[in-house]
């Protein structure tokens, strides 16, 4: 007697198939517009484009980034972490070596997001990935024997070189990003920021913005000129 045919498996329900692929989360967002920009450069990264790179709907993603500016501001932050994480993996002891190494550890960072310099100089406030830069700064210049207001002008007269790249490259329409005591945040994880928040007072008579008064101006500059008059000499024999 021949046997009865055996019934086809249902098909697999929707709830399974989800189960079977990695749940969204912003990090994924954030990683697969990263992964965009650095194919096909900033203008190419969409809600759609990254949506389409995660094989879900575009609304889909406004859970987990609220608009296509948060996302961008988003991807600052990330590389901003990845600057952060390549600065604090350096382990010089002479304070002037542990700030080259960073700065150019950090520009290695930007070298492999060659749009990150502009997205990043265009933020109009702070990201958070930012201020772990900066402690890492501040700390090693008072290990070295620099009082606050004198790493307070260290910051600034670095200025973007610490994030790896130059900013006078660029015209954003942000404000610095360097930090003015009034916007740094204060917590046991940035001590010393916090402290140097604390101790430097600025002038503001004259002053252009919170930390752009003309004592900072000529700092930077004098420290511009020497090192290029050091140069001039060594290049002469002198």
């Amino acid at each position: 007697m021949p046997s009865s045919p055996r019934p086809s498996p249902p098909p697999p329900s929707t709830s399974s198939a989800a189960a079977g692929r990695e749940a969204l989360s912003r990090e994924r967002v954030v990683a697969a517009a990263v992964a965009i920009a650095d194919a096909d450069g900033l203008g190419a990264v969409t809600m759609r484009r990254v949506a389409a790179d995660l094989h879900c709907e575009a609304m889909s993603l406004y859970h987990h980034v609220p608009s296509k500016d948060a996302l961008l501001a988003a991807l600052a932050d990330e590389v901003l972490r990845q600057v952060a994480q390549a600065t604090a993996a350096v382990t010089a002891s002479a304070w002037d070596v542990a700030v080259r190494s960073r700065c150019l550890a950090a520009r290695d960072v930007m070298l492999r997001h060659p749009w990150a310099p502009g997205l990043v100089a265009a933020q109009t406030t702070s990201p958070p990935s930012v201020w772990p830069v900066y402690e890492q700064l501040v700390g090693t210049l008072a290990e070295a024997g620099f009082d606050d207001d004198l790493a307070h002008r260290a910051i600034h007269a670095l200025g973007s070189m610490l994030l790896g790249f130059s900013r006078e490259l660029f015209e954003p329409d942000g404000d610095t990003l360097a930090p003015d005591p009034g916007e740094t945040p204060v917590g046991e994880d940035l001590p010393n920021l916090a402290r140097m928040a604390a101790s430097v007072v600025h002038e503001t008579d004259g002053a252009l913005s919170v930390c752009d008064t003309r004592a900072e101006f000529e700092f930077t500059l004098d420290l511009v000129l020497a090192g290029l008059d050091r140069h001039r000499l060594a290049r002469s024999g002198a």
